[in-house]
């Protein structure tokens, strides 16, 4: 009995040593978080007319979501744009009314949802973007789709668009329960045989596999024929499960900063700077559901009747783990027509002394398999002494790998893509490399801002000032959706 009582006193002990000690890591992070930036209005104002899944009915329409969504941007004009003085500090602000950073200033403002309608309606697309993003991160997309005569709907999810507060607030049913109404919608307007294609980019694509399987089992939701991926996220770092253990302490005014993973200024017009906790910890829960689902549907035989899934990624992403798309999300396909497309690094040998040692060698192991269930392909460098590139492509289940040259190059100084460049082309008006030709953006060029000078002087920091933000291959992606969409037409 003695040893018994002994046992348990020493779990007793090791519980509480292990508590006092997450008290005192949580603690000294929320002392941490009173060094960060003071809040904003935009970081601290509830917005009330936001779309939540509460809002859903069977009934619920598009227009519905839109006239809430109206109200909504009503409400930020008075609580924001109406509130903030001009100042000098205000320049570059995207809550500026009428500065250059105004997204209310331009032709169509992208961080609300948008509608692209051909006059003969050919297919429908639905375009769900990533998390602090907005419609605008897929509007290319968009434009490719409608340029094949595909209706268009961008969809703004909740508690973007807007200021980055909402998303402290914000729950991921309501971005699944968005999406419902939203691709209902698109079937509808396109009828019941045309084509009908889900683009996800990043948090969009968790959100694009999560509406496919759930229509698996739901036939009140209308299956995809084709699902099309931008650097989706399958899984992300398991440290955004415990983001919302600030709420034991960020409800006192001491510590509200606690609430936040970063404060940073507003200068992007269509992407929040500012990454509240809460925002990671949907973003875990929705992979972690995902993981769950997919593994459930591969049991009970489903997934051989899953949407064909191409897939665009950066090998090297800071923001999602590749290998969960990779290998929790491919891996487990059983259905037919699959293809992940994976843009390598810049491997030139001179370049390859700055790399982390073995870095190649797992992407060399995924090409060597010969299980792979879907196409794969490879766009990396044409030999190591060459900044051209090539596609490297096999077949579903064979070791043959079939080379071609392209005719794109690595440009001056990239030595890899980013999560946040893949779905951009080198012309876009604000993340592009190119001039904006039309002029309607008179806002920071993102794309071509090359800051040099001291490290940790700017508030914004560098690593988010110096990642790529558009993909210098984006002809590559072109090329392949509009043969993608050619082949859904031809059928």
């Amino acid at each position: 009995m003695s040893g018994v009582r002994r046992i348990f006193g020493w779990i007793m002990r090791t519980v509480a040593i292990a508590g006092l000690i997450a008290i005192t890591v949580l603690l000294v992070w929320a002392f941490e978080s009173r060094n960060m930036p003071d809040l904003r209005i935009w970081h601290t104002v509830p917005l009330t007319s936001e779309f939540t899944a509460n809002d859903a009915t069977p009934q619920s329409t598009l227009q519905d979501y839109l006239d809430q969504e109206e109200r909504l941007f009503r409400e930020l004009r008075v609580k924001i744009y109406d509130r903030l003085v001009p100042t000098a500090e205000m320049t570059f602000n995207r809550y500026r009314a009428g500065g250059l950073q105004d997204p209310q200033q331009l032709p169509r403002n992208w961080n609300r949802t948008f509608e692209l309608v051909p006059e003969n309606i050919q297919g429908g697309a639905l375009l769900l973007h990533g998390l602090t993003d907005s419609p605008y991160s897929l509007r290319r997309i968009g434009e490719i789709f409608h340029g094949k005569g595909f209706y268009v709907l961008g969809l703004r999810l909740p508690g973007h668009g807007t200021i980055p507060g909402a998303l402290t607030e914000v729950n991921w049913k309501d971005w699944v329960a968005a999406s419902r109404i939203a691709a209902r919608h698109v079937r509808e307007r396109i009828g019941p045989d045309k084509p009908f294609v889900i683009a996800g980019y990043s948090n969009g694509g968790a959100l694009t596999v999560k509406y496919s399987l759930d229509a698996l089992s739901d036939p009140g939701l209308p299956p995809a024929d084709r699902l099309l991926l931008f650097s989706p996220e399958i899984g992300i770092t398991p440290f955004s499960a415990i983001s919302n253990s600030h709420k034991l302490l960020s409800f006192l005014p001491y510590f509200a900063q606690f609430k936040w993973l970063s404060i940073q200024p507003e200068y992007d017009p269509f992407k929040y700077n500012s990454f509240p906790k809460n925002a990671g910890q949907q973003a875990y829960e929705i992979t972690a559901a995902l993981k769950q689902q997919i593994r459930e549907a591969r049991r009970a035989g489903k997934l051989a009747v899953f949407p064909p899934v191409l897939t665009f990624l950066s090998w090297v992403d800071a923001t999602v783990e590749t290998s969960a798309t990779i290998d929790r999300f491919y891996g487990q396909l059983e259905n037919k027509g699959n293809e992940l497309v994976i843009f390598d690094v810049n491997r030139s040998d001179r370049l390859k002394p700055f790399y982390p040692a073995g870095d190649a060698a797992s992407l060399q192991r995924l090409e060597n398999r010969s299980d792979l269930p879907y196409r794969l392909t490879i766009i990396n460098n044409a030999t190591p002494d060459s900044q051209s590139l090539a596609r490297r492509t096999k077949a579903p289940r064979s070791q043959v790998v079939a080379t071609t040259d392209l005719d794109l190059v690595w440009p001056p100084g990239v030595y890899s893509l980013s999560h946040v460049a893949i779905p951009f082309s080198p012309d876009d008006p604000v993340y592009g490399s190119i001039e904006d030709p039309g002029g309607a953006y008179r806002g920071l060029p993102f794309g071509r801002l090359q800051p040099r000078g001291e490290t940790h002087y700017l508030i914004a920091p560098l690593s988010q000032l110096m990642r790529l933000r558009y993909n210098p291959f984006f002809a590559f992606i072109e090329q392949r959706v509009t043969a993608e969409i050619d082949k859904y037409l031809a059928h």
